[in-house]
């Protein structure tokens, strides 16, 4: 998770600091206004340039300055909570943490109490089903990866929730924990339905949710246009029926960590990226098409195949053009409705 941490004044850029230390699983940057840097911190001394420059490029924000100003300078970039990051505000006290947007999609509700507890403060969610400690659609569907196809459906189904009453539930993988607002048996007006298709809608009102359970593996040629690799990758998935929201991760050697192509396609589509040495790349399980090229180049015979299959079983062998190779794998599909956001 990239965050970005932000502070205004002197005291904030300590808690900033306490903040990034203890949230060194994730891959914060702190950000300091110019007079109050160091070499901890990249400097600005604009509020409103950096906030535009980096909205985008993070998955959460933690601004520590008062509420106000973290909504005047965040305004001009909200588009959707499909797509926006959790942003999260901490008065420079450290008194409270404001989940401000994102709550449950981008995960700010989770973020606000994690850094609550980091600094003593005392986390403020707003949300609904959360301060009614009911079942959110929203953060089940984030904690369990899952894709939400209709935000509007995943509202009233959430509307359903608040008012109390029950929702359906169809699911073609197994599940635990289901809460009291879940009901398997009964026909409802509202429900969810688990499934990697969208053909079946048992509900008048069904919300989609899509398993993100692929993995794909890929190589490419250094510094080949991200186009060329992006339509590739692309085709090769709905030649295979796959669609792009079902893809959660890009598996690919190390020495590819930096390669532009693979990680604005990442971007792009919110896919996590992870790399593996040579090493593990030869360790991986299987029967793979190796190559003595790919062997001299890079250290291992295989990069798609081999990386893919770290992550779950094959279901697409090698296939390969315009300079890029491609497989993927699928991992094994167990929902928990007790599963939380991290």
């Amino acid at each position: 998770m990239n965050i970005a941490i932000i502070a205004v004044t002197k005291n904030g850029v300590a808690l900033s600091k306490r903040i990034s230390l203890a949230l060194s699983e994730e891959n914060c940057k702190n950000y300091a206004l110019e007079k109050f840097a160091d070499e901890e911190c990249t400097a600005f001394s604009s509020l409103k340039e950096l906030t535009a420059q980096i909205f985008q490029r993070n998955d959460a924000l933690i601004f520590i300055c008062a509420c106000g100003i973290a909504v005047r300078m965040i305004a001009p970039h909200i588009v959707s909570k499909q797509s926006d990051p959790a942003v999260v505000v901490i008065d420079e006290q450290g008194k409270f943490a404001v989940s401000l947007l994102s709550g449950h999609i981008g995960g700010a509700n989770a973020l606000a109490e994690r850094a609550a507890r980091i600094v003593g403060a005392v986390p403020v969610i707003t949300t609904a089903t959360d301060i009614g400690r009911r079942f959110s659609p929203d953060s089940f569907a984030v904690a369990n990866r899952l894709y939400i196809v209709e935000p509007d459906a995943a509202k009233a189904v959430a509307a359903a929730v608040v008012d109390g009453k029950r929702i359906g539930l169809r699911c073609d993988y197994p599940f635990d924990n289901a809460p009291i607002e879940i009901d398997t048996q009964g026909n409802h007006d509202a429900g969810i339905c688990i499934s990697d298709s969208v053909k079946n809608s048992p509900f008048a009102i069904t919300l989609h949710l899509i398993p993100r359970n692929i993995i794909i593996g890929a190589g490419c040629k250094k510094d080949i246009s991200p186009d060329v690799f992006e339509r590739f990758i692309l085709d090769r998935l709905d030649e295979n029926g796959i669609p792009i929201c079902r893809v959660c991760t890009l598996h690919t050697i190390d020495v590819k960590r930096n390669e532009p192509a693979m990680n604005q396609f990442c971007r792009k589509y919110g896919i996590e990226m992870r790399t593996f040495t040579a090493g593990q790349l030869m360790n991986a399980k299987g029967s793979f098409e190796g190559s003595e090229f790919v062997l001299k180049t890079v250290g291992a015979d295989n990069v798609c195949e081999r990386s893919a299959a770290l992550g779950g079983r094959i279901i697409i062998h090698k296939q390969s053009g315009c300079g890029v190779t491609f497989a993927a794998a699928e991992k094994e599909v167990t929902i928990d409705f007790g599963r939380t956001q991290k």
